[in-house]
């Protein structure tokens, strides 16, 4: 059997002299100081994520929750403000959680979004299910393997 490096240049994965790889590697830069998780959720996940402890407020002027709740009134412009300040402006956070059916609103976003960190995933919610052929996460990891 060959060894997980070669496995990984099969794939593409790793660097191969004069090609770039299809994956963005992450150093360990790139994760450090990554400790908060951040939602954009219907209110029941928000809450829920909240009461498991996930809640979060910087502090000083300009002080910004990691969480958004989102409702049939919430603007898509909101969404998306919320998606850019986790996954560009906050260092700190390294995993996004976001409710399918929203992320469905915001899904040119999602779709073009390919960096490591933060880590962007798609929940279901309590009135929507998740359908796997909607998130982009797992169309990327079946082009990986060619599926």
């Amino acid at each position: 059997t060959p060894n997980i490096s070669h496995r990984l240049k099969l794939y593409n994965i790793l660097p191969q002299p004069g090609r770039h790889p299809r994956v963005k590697m992450a150093n360990q830069a790139d994760f450090k100081n990554r400790e908060f998780l951040a939602v954009i959720g219907d209110e029941d996940s928000v809450t829920g994520l909240l009461l498991a402890g996930i809640g979060h407020v910087t502090a000083g002027a300009d002080a910004q929750k990691n969480f958004l709740v989102v409702d049939s009134k919430t603007d898509t412009a909101a969404i998306e403000s919320a998606f850019d300040r986790f996954t560009q402006d906050r260092n700190d956070i390294g995993i996004v959680l976001i409710n399918q059916h929203i992320a469905d609103r915001i899904r040119h976003r999602i779709d073009t979004y390919t960096a490591a960190f933060p880590t962007v995933l798609e929940i279901p919610s309590k009135d929507h299910p998740y359908d796997p052929e909607k998130d982009s996460v797992l169309r990327r990891v079946r082009r990986l393997f060619g599926e």
